[in-house]
């Protein structure tokens, strides 16, 4: 079979002689001659169609995902159900090569779809108004830390670090290049140690931001931070790094959030190896023109009829460049969609459904692995995440689970832990979702009863 290369070296010199040059390298003179490379690229010769092909299967085949194996890993990411319908509608060309909404005369669907998910996550997290078009959980995060600063015209927020560690480090970044002190509170008994997020608040907070669940998945306690943040009149941002526990929980609306902000993926989007993913934000009303992204809002039309633009416009695409608020430009459309399908699919009673299943799941799972001598490291509330200690590496553990089929627990290291739990070697953080059976569960219980003790 012949290797396919479409420009001949007929094509080449026609080209060449067009641009009035006699040969390739006379493209490269403005390149300084000590530091052009001489000698041929060390490539491998070229494949056909039908040899590519196999080589990239065997390739992709060294990849082992959740359809192969029996997931318990969690930590921002979850292998939930995903029901068949959303890929379905998703891959529709109208939604699937959509970009940006920009003409709403001819993006209805697309606007509309915006505006249902923006309303179903204002519902799911209690708060007044949501955005769309946010990148992931971890930049929203950052982007609600901006928000606090801009709003409150202070130049400090403080994070718990409780909070995702890879949330923490994309906060570290934006902070930095936005002149923004960043202040890391420990954690204690698994949870935001109260005491010293006290002596950290001052009248320079511009916000505080706190995980519920957290990264340990130990519910918070949310009331006495949020008073201790409002006497300095400062704002609560709660981090959501798994919406579906809010089928349960109390909401952070209702816990009197300002900002809260999350990562959607559990939302109907398969975990995809790390991504894309789906960064949401809501807010209260008085925060609703400081919000990043794009806000659909809903109208009527010069005939009465009910219609969908984009308003409020904060981008600097849209408005003054030193009034805009936000420089969010790629357009997570398609994403907000699979979760909105996600949501009308499930309704209230399947969100709580999956949420009570998963936490039922995850407590049966502690209460046999307690049976079997392996404690958790927290005696804290908690929805489907839970983390245990283990009496030999847990990296090793791991590896005899993948032996069975099985892809264990996210291995906490010390510095996430943080200094307080510097003796705490091999804690693994399992996550149980609605997916996981009780053979499944059993099983991981009896190979860590004999790997891990």
């Amino acid at each position: 079979m012949n290797v396919y290369i479409p420009n001949t070296k007929e094509n080449q010199q026609h080209m060449l002689e067009t641009m009035g040059l006699n040969a390739i390298e006379e493209l490269f003179e403005h390149i300084p001659e000590g530091i052009r490379l001489k000698t041929e690229l060390k490539l491998e010769s070229g494949q056909s169609e039908l040899e590519l092909g196999r080589h990239i299967k065997l390739l992709t085949d060294k990849n082992k995902g959740t359809a192969d194996l029996t997931c318990f890993l969690g930590a921002g990411s979850y292998d939930r159900y995903i029901p068949s319908v959303i890929k379905h509608l998703i891959f529709r060309s109208e939604f699937y090569t959509a970009y940006t909404p920009y003409q709403p005369e001819i993006s209805q669907g697309t606007l509309q779809a915006i505006f249902e998910f923006q309303t179903m996550i204002a519902n799911l997290t209690g708060m007044d108004v949501a955005n769309a078009s946010m990148y992931d959980g971890a930049s929203a995060c950052a982007e609600a830390a901006l928000v606090a600063a801009e709003n409150t015209k202070r130049k400090q927020i403080i994070v718990s670090k409780a909070v995702h560690p890879e949330v923490r480090a994309v906060l570290s970044t934006y902070t930095r290049f936005n002149n923004i002190e960043l202040l890391e509170i420990d954690i204690k008994d698994g949870v935001t140690d109260l005491e010293r997020l006290g002596a950290a608040l001052s009248d320079k907070t511009a916000g505080v931001i706190l995980q519920n669940p957290n990264f340990f998945g130990v519910i918070e306690d949310l009331e006495p931070m949020e008073k201790l943040i409002h006497e300095k009149k400062a704002m609560m941002i709660v981090n959501v790094s798994d919406p579906l526990a809010l089928a349960l929980i109390k909401s952070p609306g209702e816990q009197k959030a300002d900002i809260v902000v999350g990562e959607g993926q559990s939302l109907g989007i398969s975990l995809s190896f790390g991504g894309p993913y789906l960064g949401f934000m809501a807010a209260t009303n008085k925060l609703l023109r400081k919000l990043p992204g794009r806000i659909v809002g809903e109208t009527t039309d010069t005939e009465g009829r009910r219609a969908f633009v984009l308003t409020l416009q904060a981008r600097e695409q849209h408005i003054r460049r030193e009034k805009a608020t936000s420089n969010i430009c790629s357009n997570q459309a398609l994403n907000a969609l699979a979760a909105t399908i996600y949501m009308s699919i499930m309704g209230k009673k399947g969100l709580v459904e999956a949420a009570q299943q998963s936490m039922n799941k995850s407590h049966y799972a502690l209460a046999e692995l307690k049976k079997a001598g392996i404690q958790p490291l927290f005696d804290k509330p908690f929805f489907n995440e839970f983390a245990v200690k283990l009496n030999k590496d847990a990296k090793a553990v791991n590896e005899k689970l993948l032996e069975k089929g099985i892809l264990g627990g996210y291995v906490l290291e010390s510095d996430v832990l943080g200094s307080a739990y510097s003796e705490d070697e091999n804690v693994m953080l399992i996550c149980v979702t609605e997916k996981r059976t009780k053979e499944e569960i059993d099983t991981l219980v009896s190979i860590l009863a004999k790997e891990g003790k």
